[in-house]
């Protein structure tokens, strides 16, 4: 009779599972519900919380110098940060152009955000042009009320707050209308203040995003 089998012992060593670094990003946006809301949305989802812990605050005073307001909060947060070596890997301000009357201060805040390494996500002329980007592509100029008139058209929500579920399986296709938008501007020349329409939203979701296993 032959000698049993023996089983191959099993390696000691444990498989290292890789896995990718998470990131903070503290986002300040000028919203008080309709932005907050979806930002929220955003972190919930669960690619994004395997991705990026998004510290969401949110800066709801009134007057015209939101933007300018938003991106001063973010320089001091970014250096109180430096000063206390926070792990908070970048900072984001969601804000409007607003039409017809721009929101003041706009050049001035995006030229204080390019100095302290600020990242910006603009809507032009607001939020809802984003929103309106889940749901069909949108190359005509838009004022304020266009906008909210045409987004409420496709969710039936009022001007503030949304739901979502509606929104959260839909951005990956409102951020490929998006950079589509940057393009046609690019190519006819139509730079900021008159890129209407557009959204920088899009720099956002791709920040959330899981990174590309084509590096591996």
């Amino acid at each position: 009779m032959g000698r049993p089998l023996q089983k191959r012992p099993r390696p000691l060593r444990r498989k290292v599972g890789v896995r990718t670094p998470r990131k903070t990003l503290a986002v300040f946006c000028e919203g008080q519900r309709t932005e907050p809301e979806y930002l929220e949305a955003l972190r919930r989802e669960p690619e994004v919380r395997e991705v990026a812990a998004v510290d969401l605050r949110i800066e709801t005073q009134g007057g015209g110098s939101v933007p300018l307001t938003l991106v001063r909060m973010a320089v001091a947060a970014r250096e109180r940060a430096q000063r206390e070596e926070g792990e908070v890997d970048e900072f984001w301000c969601v804000f409007d152009v607003e039409w017809p009357e721009n929101h003041p201060g706009l050049q001035e805040a995006i030229a204080l955000a390019r100095r302290h390494d600020i990242q910006l996500a603009i809507s032009n002329p607001c939020f809802e042009l984003w929103l309106i980007l889940h749901f069909e592509a949108c190359g005509a100029w838009l004022d304020n009320d266009g906008a909210r008139r045409r987004r409420r058209g496709h969710d039936g929500q009022a001007d503030k707050g949304l739901v979502a579920a509606t929104y959260m399986p839909k951005r990956a296709v409102a951020a490929r209308r998006a950079i589509a938008l940057d393009n046609r501007h690019e190519r006819n020349g139509t730079y900021f203040p008159h890129n209407n329409p557009s959204s920088g939203m899009h720099r956002l979701i791709a920040a959330t995003a899981p990174p590309s296993s084509g590096n591996s």
